[in-house]
């Protein structure tokens, strides 16, 4: 059984765990110092999510956006939960085949303090029940 019922659900959850991300700018520095954007597409859900680490404060929007990303991870929402739970490594489901990318994946080495920070947080939004809370709007937000 899927984790999230629909794109709308997986967007309320997730607006959640970056507002809880971006309490903490300290943290993901090296991201938002990276002058990067990655598209986060997931494909169960046909579902985007766009980080934009060009300046302070992470900007995120969510659902299609137009434009290139520097890096796009493709995914199953309910990968990202097992990464983010921490029943799954990243690593291992990239070399496993399970996250496709396009772009310079070694841009992706920028990402490591944002995962680890979007798991702390996404794990605080478990735990306070966010993540069943009924889906939201879908339409794109710049959450700041």
């Amino acid at each position: 059984m899927p984790v999230y019922a629909n794109a709308e659900q997986l967007y309320t959850v997730l607006r959640r765990v970056f507002e809880k991300v971006k309490e903490r700018p300290d943290a993901i520095d090296s991201f938002t110092s990276s002058n990067l954007v990655i598209r986060l597409r997931l494909t169960d859900l046909d579902a985007e999510v766009l980080l934009d680490g060009r300046q302070p404060p992470m900007e995120v929007f969510f659902g299609a956006r137009p434009g290139k990303a520097d890096l796009e991870l493709t995914m199953t929402a309910d990968l990202l939960h097992e990464v983010w739970c921490g029943r799954r490594k990243l690593k291992d489901a990239f070399f496993g085949g399970q996250i496709q990318s396009s772009g310079n994946i070694f841009l992706a080495m920028k990402l490591t303090d944002l995962f680890r920070e979007a798991e702390r947080a996404y794990t605080l939004v478990q735990q306070d029940g966010s993540a069943s809370l009924g889906a939201q709007s879908g339409q794109e937000d710049s959450s700041s």
